[in-house]
């Protein structure tokens, strides 16, 4: 087989960028390691930033989220008894969209399908030839079928497990990684949202967090050991120790209800440089971590797509090469500012095994400056809405 960009990875990066793509006339196809069902069975967070709401409009992928997303004006943070709010519509002009990653999936892959692009599913064996070359290609296995495909480019949009990181040679890729000494034990439920804004919460507990998937959809988190398993925490263990988190008043209001889905998910920042290698082209999960704090993970990844989109565009347009040489530089830029603020949520927002009264205090002392600073407010908004790409 013979395309012009070799997307490997089906996950939402690689196929909103394979429909943008499309859509400007450039082939591509997707190999995906796992079946349709099981990507869309994967649970993530839902708070899209507009650049992302944007690229799906462009895509002709927005009516849906439209239709049934909600849009959010700001986000409520709460420690010890006091509650405040961060107004992202008066502080940046600008709102953030709550629509679930899981639809976001879902509508990307009706796209494909209505255009009849090319999904290869639970392919096996992938391996990236010549991607320093001007002639790369892939060779895979379909239960056991062995296929290859030539290509101009390869966008590696496969995760952090996947064989894109790993076929940038050792001696050119260098990567830089911070592991927390926690994760967050979150639940899916039925239940209508506790508020109809999200709540960050530091207690003297741990973290927690209200979120939604709509009206009738809760997410739900709490800071936890690395050791703690799921299935060691019941329902209503994990309702009570949520009620103990957050404000009194959420608190009291909170309708609790059998959980349909229970993970633990640990929190890592990394970052793997260059994002390019030749031909080959890290997106997402592959070339960079973010921790859940702040909701950045999708995001940067579809800032990585508006990069390389563009970039292939204008190659195939005039020739040029102008964006994809500079897509390592400019991706990595917004990635790095993306990383510290959600380092910077992440450490005012938990409480770590090894806190002394001193950091304590100072954790304290941050947030009440961002209760009652405009400038820090702002700050925080600017980040959390989405840097521009």
């Amino acid at each position: 087989m013979r395309t012009q960009v070799a997307i490997i990875g089906g996950g939402p990066s690689g196929l909103l960028l394979s429909q943008l793509l499309h859509r400007r006339g450039i082939d591509s196809i997707v190999l995906e390691r796992k079946t349709k069902a099981y990507v869309l069975s994967r649970i993530r967070a839902g708070v899209l930033e507009q650049g992302l709401v944007r690229l799906m409009e462009e895509a002709g992928c927005a009516s849906r989220m439209q239709a049934e997303g909600f849009t959010h004006d700001g986000t409520l943070i709460s420690y010890g008894e006091e509650l405040f709010r961060i107004d992202f519509k008066e502080l940046t002009g600008t709102p953030v969209m709550v629509y679930g990653q899981t639809e976001v999936t879902r509508d990307l892959y009706a796209a494909r399908e209505a255009a009849g692009g090319q999904i290869e599913y639970e392919v096996d064996d992938v391996t990236i030839h010549g991607a320093e070359t001007d002639a790369p290609y892939l060779t895979y296995t379909i239960h056991g079928e062995a296929r290859r495909i030539d290509c101009d480019f390869i966008a590696g949009c496969d995760g952090f497990h996947g064989v894109s990181r790993r076929s940038i040679p050792d001696t050119i890729r260098t990567e830089y990684e911070k592991v927390y000494p926690f994760g967050w034990l979150g639940i899916l439920s039925e239940t209508p949202p506790v508020s109809d804004e999200l709540i960050y919460a530091n207690s003297e507990r741990g973290f927690a967090l209200c979120s939604m998937r709509n009206d009738q959809l809760s997410r739900y988190y709490i800071q936890c050991k690395l050791s703690d398993r799921p299935e060691a925490w019941s329902d209503e263990a994990f309702w009570d120790e949520l009620k103990r988190r957050i404000p009194a008043d959420q608190a009291a209001q909170l309708v609790t209800g059998p959980s349909i889905e229970k993970s633990i998910a640990p929190l890592r920042s990394f970052v793997t440089e260059p994002m390019r290698w030749g031909r080959l082209f890290l997106c997402g999960d592959a070339a960079h971590i973010v921790p859940p704090t702040g909701a950045k993970g999708l995001n940067t990844a579809a800032s990585d797509v508006h990069y390389l989109y563009h970039g292939l565009v204008q190659y195939y347009a005039d020739g040029s090469s102008d964006g994809i040489d500079a897509y390592s530089q400019k991706a990595l830029a917004r990635i790095w500012k993306a990383e510290r603020f959600s380092w910077w949520f992440s450490s005012l927002m938990h409480r770590y095994p090894d806190q002394t009264e001193f950091d304590h205090k100072m954790q304290m002392a941050d947030l009440a400056f961002l209760q009652s600073n405009r400038a820090a407010q702002q700050a925080m908004a600017e980040n959390y809405v989405g840097l521009p790409y």
